[in-house]
């Protein structure tokens, strides 16, 4: 896995408030659902407290993983340049001639509308680095596909 995750601004605003939330008024929720399920007696048998508990746990991991990401995440516009990297949304066109395109980003930026592919997965890693009029190559579980890079722009310029 890559060091560096891309995140439009409004993904990480949006990434930065869940984890205010849940360090807060999260917290606050969980710590009263554990205290109203310890009043209701023996903890070796009570479904309720083993519930807020293991609710707890999703919740702090969820918190580490938002603190984790955040700290390594690139924030803004996408690189200037002609090389595909973080941030950019790039159009291709296949084989059969169907064009898709694609936000080389994070799946937190899947609120653009765009497909979001991660610069880890083996067509993110096949499309950085690359420019227009390049072909590319990756493997997927249904096979080798090929694709001809066609259209180049970061997130916020318009078509």
């Amino acid at each position: 896995m890559s060091d560096t995750v891309w995140l439009s601004q409004s993904a990480y605003d949006q990434l930065q408030a869940e984890l205010e939330h849940l360090k807060t008024a999260g917290r606050e929720e969980a710590a009263q659902a554990i205290k109203t399920a310890r009043a209701h007696g023996d903890l070796r048998e009570n479904a309720e407290y083993d519930s807020a508990k293991e609710e707890q746990g999703k919740m702090e991991a969820r918190i580490r993983q938002l603190d984790d990401m955040l700290q390594r995440a690139q924030v803004g516009k996408a690189p200037a340049g002609d090389v595909v990297s973080g941030g950019s949304v790039v159009t291709t066109v296949d084989a059969d001639g169907d064009e898709e395109t694609f936000l080389i980003g994070s799946r937190e930026d899947r609120t653009t509308g765009l497909t979001v592919v991660s610069t880890d997965s083996p067509l993110g890693r096949a499309l950085v680095g690359a420019r227009v009029g390049d072909e590319v190559r990756y493997e997927a579980p249904a096979g080798t596909f090929t694709l001809k890079i066609t259209g180049l722009r970061g997130l916020e310029e318009r078509v």
